[in-house]
């Protein structure tokens, strides 16, 4: 039994979501997501009150009933509050740029990397060593700090790389001097 997918969902004021079979659209201040569902789930609007249910009990069926509620939710705080990941780049030399709306970062390598921002995603950056991704959709945002992440992952010895600011990295000590 499913505890996160029997909760209903309230509708916030100022958002409109409109079910078109297994289509759902959601707008708000911030904009407008949209996404299709799997046909085992159904989702009915009463008033402003989501209810998602499930045709049948097989194991694809309740697994896709708690994810397609949080999907629907996720969708609906996007549009009134944006979504953002914060990295952090360590390292002597390396750092972020803003240009224009993409992105430029030197991460000790022969050449700047350039990074475009995806449809819908802005990128912001308080400080030479901080990166901020904004986005109504929180699977994309997410998503996009991991490109950003894996440009140059953070190493274990030094600490130096691009990582998530609430990332810890477990520190190794290195080579141990002969006695």
């Amino acid at each position: 039994m499913s505890r996160i997918g029997n909760k209903p969902i309230t509708v916030p004021d100022g958002v409109n979501v409109t079910i078109d079979g297994h289509k759902i659209t959601v707008k708000g201040p911030k904009g407008t997501l949209e996404r299709e569902i799997s046909e085992k789930i159904n989702v009915a609007l009463e008033g402003n009150v989501i209810n998602v249910t499930r045709n049948n009990d097989e194991p694809e069926s309740r697994s896709l009933h708690g994810l397609t509620r949080t999907l629907i939710n996720n969708m609906i705080q996007g549009t009134v509050k944006e979504y953002e990941k914060k990295l952090e780049v360590n390292g002597i030399g390396y750092r972020a740029q803003k240009k224009g709306k993409d992105l430029v970062l030197t991460l000790g390598y022969s050449h700047p990397v350039e990074v475009e921002a995806p449809e819908g995603i802005t990128f912001e950056v308080p400080s030479a060593n901080e990166i901020i991704v904004k986005g109504i959709d929180k699977e994309l945002v997410g998503q996009t700090a991991a490109i950003l992440r894996t440009k140059r992952p953070p190493e274990v010895y030094k600490g130096k790389g691009i990582k998530y600011a609430d990332e810890t990295i477990r520190r190794k000590e290195g080579k141990a001097g002969k006695k």
